[in-house]
């Protein structure tokens, strides 16, 4: 994958891989415009009337179905109803006719079915719109299906039995990573030029490094779950999206933040809108500190570790103190810690299934100090 200059990344301006070395050239017959702008840009097409969400809807379509036979990424479409809301959408919204996809994961549209990654869940059909998936159709984006995950979402790699293994579009051998690997891999492929996430342990930030891809995780309560779905983990699972630019990031989280009364956890409002705060300089150079050490003592592939290199050159050359330091957390407690609250929480909720009570975080540590 080609180095990127932080002005292109930032602005926007990143195109998605054409897959010519992995898929062939001349495989995609649609429009570029996936390809050569990312969600704003497209939105803004739209509010110029430049080109119509149907046109837009359309050709992502094409695009998922030329590509989508050979990376997995999609494993559900709702073309018609997204091609009729499409007619509709409102061409003033800060993303309007944008065509997105969903995860298989707590990001809940109405009348579609929502797995999990997981046969358990095959027959399990979402009763109403999650926040996150409301939420962004009120920006004026248009979901066109939802996004294949390893099931339940406790893996790095994106391979359910269920539904099989998603390719990176960069190299079909490999992984796209996960739990996200669907929508990352949809995104740098120029499915869609964005794509719904979630990261409770890397679920974003993974997917994102395999990919070429811009991938934040939000602070936790920054971004809604839920009405039904999502309050677990003590807030560490947070909703967000894959982008190809910063800028799309940072204006998707502005169009996410809403007030969710019901929310267990609450992160204060930023002042300013985050697709303005991209744009200023920084106040002052930042001190960094790097290790290209595991967190858990396991080895680190060479190439990785020069990754890192990388990166920590780059940073120097924008004027940042940088130094290498050794991470002070011991990984392999983290690790369990980690595991003790996920099976903790799946006890808890046997629990409150055998005795009739909701599980509460009251109910959690009642049970988890017994």
């Amino acid at each position: 994958m080609r180095q990127v200059p932080r002005q292109e990344f930032v602005a926007g301006t990143l195109k998605a891989s054409t897959l010519k070395r992995s898929i062939g050239s001349g495989a995609i017959g649609v429009s570029s415009l996936l390809t050569d702008h990312d969600a704003l840009g497209l939105a803004e097409l739209v509010r110029t009337r430049q080109v119509h969400p149907r046109e837009l809807v359309q050709a992502a379509i094409e695009r998922i179905e030329a590509l989508n036979p050979k990376l997995n990424a999609v494993i559900h479409k709702r073309y018609e109803k997204a091609l009729a809301e499409a007619d509709t959408v409102p061409l003033d919204a800060p993303l309007a006719g944008v065509p997105v996809l969903a995860k298989d994961v707590h990001q809940e549209i109405q009348g579609e079915p929502m797995t999990f990654g997981s046969k358990a869940y095959a027959s399990h059909i979402a009763s109403e719109d999650s926040h996150f998936v409301r939420q962004l159709k009120r920006a004026g984006a248009i979901f066109l299906g939802i996004t294949n995950v390893p099931e339940f979402a406790l893996m790095a790699v994106t391979e359910p039995r269920h539904y099989g293994p998603t390719r990176n579009p960069w190299d079909l051998q490999v992984t796209p990573g996960g739990s996200s690997g669907g929508s990352a891999a949809a995104v740098a492929a120029g499915m869609v030029p964005m794509a719904g996430a979630s990261d409770g342990g890397g679920s974003i930030r993974i997917p994102a490094a395999y990919c070429g891809l811009f991938g934040l995780k939000p602070t936790r309560g920054r971004t809604p779950v839920g009405p039904k779905l999502g309050r677990h983990w003590f807030g560490a699972s947070v909703n967000h999206v894959l982008t190809r630019s910063v800028r799309d990031s940072a204006a998707a989280l502005d169009c996410l933040v809403m007030e969710e009364k019901a929310a267990a956890f609450t992160a204060p409002r930023s002042a300013d809108r985050y697709l303005d705060v991209i744009h200023r300089p920084l106040p002052k150079r930042l001190r960094i500190a790097f290790t290209t050490e595991s967190p858990l003592g396991t080895a680190v592939d060479p190439a990785c570790a020069e990754a890192v290199v990388r990166a920590v050159r780059l940073l120097e050359s924008l004027g940042h103190e940088v130094e290498e330091r050794t991470a002070p957390v011991d990984g392999r407690q983290l690790a369990q810690s980690y595991i003790w609250m996920y099976f903790g929480e799946v006890g808890v909720k046997n629990c409150s299934l055998n005795d009739g009570q909701s599980c509460t975080f009251d109910v959690f540590y009642f049970y988890e100090n017994q």
